[in-house]
């Protein structure tokens, strides 16, 4: 076969080349102290908020415990090893430098190994472990705003009791209120986030701290031989309990996913000198009430107040949980995207409420439906002790993937001695593990529905992704290479002025809106772009992309665009700024050509037809190409054809 003389150009923004830490994405203003203010407003307002209901439920959930000496000093020294083990070796230490490029996250340490270990035999369990945590972060997602909530408003009945009916319409009205303003973005919101959260962290330490100097023995619980004695007492009960002490470290993985937007140094400095102190402050104090006052069990955290600062501190409550929401929320909102941009899910409308802060975005549909599940959860359960059996599971389960991607990166990307790799990552799976099989135990009792949200959430993610393979190993079948149509095209066909951009979703195969413009209209134009856009298995590349150019001759061009998983594509921007590709391109002259695809569920090896279906509704519904790419409207043609998969 005859080729064409090729020139090829790489085109790369002339930036400084990023670094691999997330303090890049911050310019030199943004001084370590900013950035951990800023943590502690989004990053710990999870965790932050748990000390409302985490020791309780140990004692008064779906498995109660004797409120005496042994059964205090037992669950408040898991506690404090729990948060000392897992939030802050594990996650503060260690997975908080398995940074991609400053991003982290299940779907972006997905990303790094992919990148960084290249494609290997186990590379397929590698990705269902990453897509199933991502499915599982969903159903933290939609528990989360419930639960922190309702803990918060149920603060009314400490104050007075005859407030009960109240908490549920309070409730919803809050969680209306919020889920409604996440279209206006948070920027402004968000500059009062870390002042009220660390105002929020020092008044439930002084709180703490008046609680200990009343019963100062309690401070020996910090001794791991108090937890031990515990599974030596009544180990049945010591592993349901541990069921519940995960509740205090629910919103650590908050830590890892939100370290692009803040930095691991201020990330650290934040847990260690300010939300660790205070929230153990604060458990230490709920336990010295609770060895003093058995029967505040009910609600230690409120009960530990003056009964005159009660209301007052509701109100700090509420709005500590709404802030805890919010970030649970924007993380939806970013996951969503970064799913979408590696093809786990299909182009979703997606709108930047910032024009300074490119992580800040709205997904409508992520938004309403989050909504909808939350107020449904809210109402079904009706009480956050009912709650927390539901809550956990989704938490332990993406903790115990976390450490298992952890092993792989130690091994394949580190390169960790094995004995260490083993024993490090080892040690966090068998305490993973545990937690994990003791939340299971809840699934009765409404531990089931956060694996239902993420067994319907996986079942999406899997399909478009397969479904996606499918549609381009169909088209490929059909596809002629893009040498061969230019050798027997070019001059077969008239030549009409302008400049044709044609979609491609392989850069070596003629496109079908080519084959089918051609077919229909006969003509080609002066000059040809087969372009195909790449994302790469990075958060973001300088300004956003990097263009490769090939001139395949007789006015054919092949341009491939890649980009980040968590950039934006503005192609005609791109375009304007390509060189070597014929001149110009004139936004009047330039018109795009779209292929779409209506597919027909078959029986050929594939899928199963239910899926092939969903498949279908899916690329049915998702926004097109030509919104999510923002191409000019009126330049763009949309050839239609069908295809069976």
């Amino acid at each position: 076969m005859r080729r064409f003389p090729a020139a090829r150009l790489k085109v790369r923004p002339l930036t400084a080349a990023t670094t691999d830490t997330a303090e890049a994405h911050h310019g030199p203003q943004d001084r370590l102290s900013t950035l951990a203010l800023g943590a502690i407003g989004v990053v710990f307002g999870d965790i932050g908020t748990s000390p409302l209901y985490a020791l309780k439920e140990s004692f008064v959930g779906h498995h109660p415990l004797a409120v005496d000496r042994a059964h205090i000093f037992g669950v408040l020294s898991l506690i404090f090893w729990t948060m000392m083990l897992i939030v802050t070796i594990k996650y503060v230490f260690v997975i908080l430098r398995a940074d991609n490029k400053g991003e982290g996250g299940s779907l972006a340490l997905l990303a790094l190994i992919m990148r960084k270990a290249g494609t290997r035999r186990w590379t397929p369990a590698i990705v269902t472990l990453g897509v199933l945590a991502t499915a599982l972060f969903y159903g933290d997602a939609i528990i989360t705003p419930a639960i922190s909530v309702l803990s918060a408003v149920e603060g009314l009945t400490v104050v007075q009791s005859s407030l009960t009916p109240l908490v549920l319409p309070i409730t919803i009205a809050i969680l209306i209120g919020l889920f409604a303003i996440q279209s206006r973005g948070t920027a402004a919101v968000g500059i009062l986030f870390g002042p009220v959260m660390i105002f929020y962290f020092l008044v439930i330490g002084v709180m703490g701290i008046t609680g200990i100097v009343a019963n100062p023995e309690i401070l020996g619980a910090l001794n791991p031989y108090y937890a031990l004695d515990f599974f030596l007492i009544d180990p049945k009960l010591a592993f349901l309990a541990l069921g519940s002490v995960v509740l205090a470290v629910t919103g650590a993985e908050a830590l890892y996913a939100d370290m692009g937007h803040f930095g691991r140094k201020a990330i650290m400095v934040s847990w260690l000198y300010i939300a660790f102190p205070c929230l153990m402050l604060n458990y230490l104090g709920q336990s010295a009430l609770l060895l003093s006052t058995p029967a505040a069990v009910e609600n230690p955290f409120f009960m530990m107040a003056p009964e005159a600062l009660r209301l007052p501190l509701v109100i700090l409550a509420t709005v500590a949980t709404i802030i805890a929401s919010q970030a649970v929320i924007s993380g939806a909102f970013s996951v969503t995207q970064q799913a979408v941009q590696l093809g786990f899910l299909p182009r979703l409308k997606i709108t930047h409420t910032s024009e300074k802060a490119a992580g800040q975005i709205y997904v409508p549909l992520v938004n309403w439906a989050l909504l909808v599940m939350v107020i449904a959860l809210a109402l079904g359960f009706g009480s956050s002790g009912n709650l927390a059996a539901a809550y956990g599971i989704a938490v332990t389960g993406t903790m115990f993937i976390t450490a298992c991607m952890l092993g792989v990166l130690t091994i394949a990307v580190w390169k960790w001695p094995p004995v260490v790799a083993v024993l490090v990552t080892g040690t966090f799976l068998i305490i993973d593990a545990l937690y994990f099989a003791s939340n299971l135990t809840k699934v009765p009792d409404g531990g089931w529905f956060p694996l239902l949200v993420a067994a319907v959430v996986f079942t999406v993610l899997t399909t478009w992704q397969t479904g996606r393979r499918l549609v381009r190993e169909r088209l490929h079948e059909g596809a002629m290479p893009i040498e061969l149509f230019i050798q027997s095209a070019a001059h077969s066909l008239k030549r009409v002025p302008g400049t044709a951009v044609f979609l491609a979703s392989r850069p070596d195969d003629i496109p079908p809106a080519l084959l089918h413009n051609v077919k229909h209209n006969r003509v080609l134009h002066d000059r040809v772009v087969v372009l195909t856009v790449m994302t790469e298995q990075v958060p973001h590349l300088p300004d956003g992309n990097a263009s490769d150019v090939l001139a395949l001759g007789e006015g054919f061009y092949r341009v491939i665009v890649r980009h980040g998983f968590m950039d934006e594509v503005d192609l005609p921007a791109i375009l304007s700024r390509l060189q070597g590709c014929g001149g110009p391109f004139t936004p009047m002259d330039t018109s795009y050509f779209l292929a779409r695809q209506t597919l027909i569920a078959s029986s050929r090896p594939g899928m199963a037809i239910w899926r092939e279906k969903l498949f279908a509704w899916m690329v049915r519904n998702a926004m097109s190409a030509m919104e999510f790419f923002k191409l000019p409207t009126n330049r763009v043609v949309e050839l239609g054809s069908q295809l069976e998969i």
